[in-house]
């Protein structure tokens, strides 16, 4: 990018100043001549010779710098640090450049020269193109290190003030610079670069020791060209006249665009070294000439060698004062030499054409294959990138080797030619097991078969088709190792349901999942338990089949173990297994139900067993067993079956009471009968098998069982008024669940009030009468329940229900009883003993009345009992009380919420020690455990407290206090954070002005303080200078919001004041910082100050004298003196 420069007439006084010695006043009718304004370039004279008068006008002309900078820089290919053969522009170079470019925020663009150098293009502000260029090199280049020997009292001008020269210098060459401490007695620098870096870096550190060096100094300027003839070959020459005359020769390295060598030391060695290197020069100067030869281009990197061998072999032959030139200014007749030794040598080339497609093979994994070739045939092969699509390979170097090399890469291509593809069946469900996690898998498969293609077909498509291409012998190897590999994946996905009773699947997992851990570990098996809210008993094994077999009996064990449970084994032929089944598991089930709950389990279908097991309570096993095989025999003889239907509300009087109803029929007929499962579709449907005269007489009798219930009557029977109260409680559940139970009649008790004993009941016959008979077994219980009063005082009775009376409930379903609390009596309760004790006089609202059977009773007034709180007292110390009690109770409250218990704390006025907690036994103490437990915690607060208490002060002048807080509190802010400690400044007003106070552990705040001290240290170092600027750009050079003020003070490191409005000098501005970094400042405000105020001048337009396009109206008219132009510019 290119930077634009604007004159103004405001600036052009300090131009002017330039061009002329004799003083111009300040005045507006004053018009420039065109040479004034606009001197004309120097004009390019020979080496040596002092310019004319233009030169030094352009000289004293301030330069206005650019924002935007670019930087080129060349890497060879010797010391590229990624020299991979991958696509250019996809490798590590690029991530590198990309990670740099987000880091500095720079520009960063590479192109790849024909000598396989990197070129890198750099663009962006100053500071971000020297970071980036300092990472690059780092990161890119290959380092090397030198060292540099000067005066050790030098060292301190290298590193600069608070070490920033030496940043500095590190940035502008991109190296690391390594100073001896102070204690060292060592004097060497240390560089760490690359080459070019560490020639400037040197360069630089000389120049600073020459300029700190009190002797004379001189500046010699000569032609960059003839810098290596000064300097001889491995700077030998300039060495020797150092040694000789005692002088110091300092030569800028051919990467720096600088003319000057600058000599150092006394006088008179000055002197002689001044000669000496004038002397060198003449005579360089009238020797030296410069020839070309012309040689084929893809000779030239033989010409030069690896790493420069030819070209150091040449000059080390030649006389010393050709050992100078670089290798593009040869020596007419050593250059021939080697040109015809190269031809004598018959350097061959070959192209071959081979498949684009191959080309990443015969280049190998990082380069393998192809560097084994060029190693071993020493030649050189140039494989095009794949954004290109060619296929020309072309191959150098001895013809030999290039003929051999041909025919290797001839015979690879040939073999890729040849290679097989072959799909490979491999079930879906496996995919994804044998890819892996992440790829892991089947990248360990990739890096065994590094030459087969192995493609999965996308996820969407489910195919089985999974496609191997590759040699043919290596896609065979790989077949079989994937077959080998889905073999044990097969048998590893071996699956087996085990039916365990729901009520021991948590003895199964154990305390913690102990016991489902240990059988997982020790079979090496997947085990899936059904969740809790699930119907299902069924425990699923997964794994190996022996692994599976081997846990599920563990499994069984331990049933067995927590049960007397049995397990027996019936022998059916296989063919009539599914007919047993039934219909999704109809008729097995339903032998299972009617069998008290076993388990039934029939081999895998297809595997030819007849062996079926049965595994529950003995009892029910044998029930079970004999069903089966009676069921197996009907089969045999005849299998017949009908469908009857029934509305579902007769289904559970159909049954009976435990299946009493339907074994009677079956034990009459021998018929089996079906009912629906509730997750069935037709719920109406009753399926009746076996024989046919058994199934025609079970229909019969069931037919006759539903016209019954389909008859519907209406009968009534007397209840004592007092009972009616238990039918109709809880919202009529006991009167919902006679429904259920017989057939859906409905059963009608007065309303309450009336005195009447006759209750009504409608339904089909049968079902009210056995629904009459289930309500006079209720009354007769109920009769037989006895009231036992519990004495529990009132202020205990909501500690006793619990949350929404849950604890109330759980005794009432446990027990079956009926609990009634008294109502409350609201008037002053008697003092009593603490801890639930009821020696005094019962009062009505301490009676709790149960109801039920006498021994349920007792258990559960036992219950109650249990649930009356204790109180108990813990001394702890009355400091400790508020830290317990916490903001607003917080921290009471939720002890109180986690124990279930009630803390009492004493008022602040009793200044008690002692803590009362009420509660349960088990919570009481769980609770004092806690409290304890708390106060260790507040204990060992109160000494890191004390610890914490630490103070240290600083005097520090009240100018530097703002400095030291920061804009918004950030500096002092950060060193809180950093050291841990608090930081006081004082009020207005206080006398102590000066003294900062700094609290907190001992060690944090002595090292706050000394940060702080340094701090002052390094503000008292800085200086303020004022300058004038136009206050019409104030507002530019402030920005939206303080926005562009904020980064140029951030960018310098400097702070920057404008006047108030209303001030005596609307144009001073303050600048403070270090003294460099406020120059610095100044001059970039200055340069913002022309350019915003050109852009007005150049509306008003801009007027000379003498302009050159006037000549001619000059000769015409000779009486003019001058003629006057005016133009306007625009940006």
């Amino acid at each position: 990018m290119s930077s634009v420069a604007v004159l103004t007439q405001e600036s052009f006084a300090e131009h002017r100043s330039g061009l002329k010695d004799v003083e111009i006043t300040e005045d507006e009718a004053y018009i420039p001549t065109y040479l004034e304004a606009f001197p004309p370039l120097p004009d390019k004279g020979t080496p040596g010779e002092k310019t004319g008068e233009p030169a030094s006008v352009w000289s004293k002309i301030r330069p206005i710098k650019a924002s935007v900078i670019t930087q080129v820089f060349h890497v060879p290919l010797e010391e590229r640090r990624y020299k991979d053969n991958s696509q250019f522009g996809e490798g590590e170079e690029a991530k590198v450049c990309l990670d740099i470019m987000q880091k500095t925020g720079a520009h960063i663009e590479l192109s790849l020269a024909k000598d396989q150098g990197l070129s890198i293009m750099v663009t962006g502000k100053l500071d971000s193109v020297m970071k980036a260029r300092k990472e690059i090199v780092a990161r890119l280049q290959t380092q090397a290190s030198a060292t540099v020997l000067i005066p050790k009292e030098h060292h301190r001008f290298v590193i600069g003030k608070n070490g920033e020269k030496l940043q500095e210098l590190e940035l502008k060459t991109a190296t690391k610079i390594a100073i001896p401490r102070s204690d060292d007695p060592n004097a060497n620098i240390r560089i760490t670069g690359t080459k070019d870096g560490i020639e400037k870096a040197r360069h630089e550190i000389q120049l600073i020791s020459a300029e700190q060096d009190k002797r004379a100094v001189e500046r010699l300027s000569f032609e960059k060209a003839f810098h290596p003839f000064i300097a001889g070959a491995y700077n030998q020459l300039v060495q020797e006249v150092s040694q000789e005359t005692g002088a110091r020769i300092s030569i800028p390295p051919p990467s720096v665009p600088k003319d000057e060598i600058v000599i150092t030391g006394e006088k008179e060695a000055v002197a002689m070294a001044i000669a000496r290197i004038r002397a060198i020069y003449e005579e360089k100067a009238k020797s030296v000439i410069v020839v070309e030869v012309i040689a084929p281009a893809w000779l030239h990197r033989f010409i030069i060698g690896k790493k420069g061998q030819n070209i150091s072999r040449i000059t080390q032959q030649l006389p010393k004062r050709y050992r100078l030139l670089k290798f593009w200014r040869f020596n007419v007749q050593s250059l021939s030499i080697l040109f015809f030794s190269l031809q004598m040598a018959r350097m061959d080339y070959a192209e071959i054409n081979i498949d684009h497609r191959f080309h990443r093979h015969l280049i190998g994994k990082n380069g393998a294959n192809i560097n084994r070739v060029k190693e071993q045939y020493k030649v050189s092969v140039r494989i095009p990138q794949d954004s290109e699509r060619c296929g020309l390979v072309r191959i150098e170097g001895d013809p030999q080797g290039v003929q051999l090399a041909r025919k290797e890469l001839m015979d690879m291509a040939q073999r890729m030619e040849n290679e097989r593809t072959k799909d490979l069946i491999i079930e879906h469900k496996f995919h994804r097991t044998i890819i892996g996690q992440k790829g892991e898998k089947i990248k360990e498969v990739r890096d065994k078969f590094p030459e087969v293609i192995i493609i999965f077909p996308d996820q969407q498509q489910k195919s089985d088709i999974v496609q191997l291409r590759g040699p043919k012998n290596e896609v065979e190897k790989c077949v079989k190792f994937l077959q080998k590999l889905i073999a044990e994946l097969v048998e590893s996905s071996f699956s087996v349901s085990v039916p365990i009773h729901k009520q021991f699947h948590k003895n199964i997992i154990g305390k913690g999942g102990a016991n489902i851990k240990k059988i997982r570990e020790e079979t090496n098996t997947k085990i899936d338990l059904p969740t809790e809210n699930s119907n299902s008993e069924m425990i699923v094994i997964t794994g190996k089949k022996s692994s599976c077999e081997a846990a599920r009996d563990r499994i069984l064990a331990i049933q067995n173990e927590l049960a007397n449970l049995k397990e027996a084994e019936v022998s059916i032929p296989a063919k009539l297994h599914n007919s047993l089944i039934g219909s999704k598991g109809s008729l097995v089930r339903s032998v299972m139900e009617e069998c008290g709950g076993v388990h039934i389990h029939f081999p895998a279908e297809g595997s030819g067993l007849d062996k079926v097991t049965i595994r529950g309570p003995a009892e029910e096993v044998e029930r079970a067993r004999r069903q089966l095989l009676q069921l197996a025999e009907e089969k045999q003889v005849n299998n017949f079956s009908v469908a009857l239907q029934a509305k579902p509300e007769y289904h559970k009087f159909l049954i009976g009471k435990g299946g009493a109803n339907i074994r009677r029929v079956r034990d009459r007929t021998g018929a089996r009968i079906i009912f629906p499962s509730p997750d069935e579709p037709e719920q109406e449907h009753i399926t009746i098998m076996g024989k046919e005269e058994a199934v025609w007489l079970a229909q019969k009798e069931l037919e006759t069982l539903i016209k019954n219930l389909d008859d519907v009557i209406e009968d009534s029977m007397v209840v004592d008024p007092r009972h009616h109260r238990h039918f109709v409680c809880r919202r009529g559940q006991v009167l919902r669940e006679l429904a259920e139970e017989y057939g859906g009649v409905a059963v009608s008790f007065p309303r309450t009030g009336t005195q009447s004993d006759n209750i009504t009941l409608k339904g089909p016959r049968e079902c009210v009468d056995a629904a009459k008979k289930r309500i006079q077994e209720i009354v007769q219980d109920l009769e037989s329940q006895v009231n036992v009063e519990v004495l529990i005082p009132q202020r205990y009775h909501r500690a006793v229900m619990g949350p929404k009376g849950c604890k109330i409930q759980q005794i009432t379903r446990e027990h079956d009883v009926l609990i009634k609390f008294p109502d409350r009596d609201e008037s002053q309760e008697p003092a009593s003993p603490e801890n639930g004790d009821t020696d005094l006089i019962p009062r009505k609202c301490d009676i709790i009345i149960v109801t039920g059977q006498a021994e349920k009773c007792e258990l559960a007034c036992a219950a109650l009992l249990a649930l009356v709180p204790v109180t108990i007292d813990v001394e702890v110390s009355y400091d400790l009380h508020r830290y317990i009690i916490g903001q607003k109770g917080a921290g009471i409250r939720k002890m109180m919420e986690d124990y279930e218990v009630n803390i009492w704390v004493p008022q602040p006025e009793q200044q008690s020690d002692i803590i009362k907690i009420t509660g349960q036994v088990a919570s009481v103490e769980r609770a004092k455990q806690g409290l304890l437990e708390r106060v260790k915690e507040l204990q060992a607060e109160q000494e890191d407290r004390a610890l914490r208490s630490y103070k240290v002060t600083l005097s520090v002048d009240p100018k530097y206090h703002p400095k030291i807080i920061g804009r918004k509190g950030a500096v002092i802010s950060q060193i809180r954070k950093d050291y841990d400690v608090n930081v006081q400044f004082p009020d207005k007003g206080e006398e102590q002005q000066d003294v900062i106070v700094i609290s907190g552990y001992e060690r944090n705040a002595n090292e706050a303080r000394a940060a702080i001290e340094q701090l002052v240290a390094a503000l008292q170092d800085m200086v303020s200078e004022d300058i004038r600027l136009d206050r019409r750009v104030h507002a530019r050079i402030i920005g939206a919001r303080g926005k562009a003020i904020r980064k140029l003070m951030e960018e310098f490191k400097v702070d920057i004041r404008f006047p108030q409005p209303g001030s005596e000098d609307p144009s001073k501005v303050t600048v403070t910082g270090l003294p460099e970094n406020v120059d610095n400042a100044i001059d970039h405000l200055l340069n913002l100050e022309e350019e915003y105020v050109s852009w007005e001048s150049l509306a008003k337009g801009f007027v000379v004298r003498d302009a050159p396009w006037n000549a001619q109206d000059m000769g015409s008219k000779s009486h003019v003196p001058s003629t006057i132009s005016a133009f306007s510019m625009s940006p």
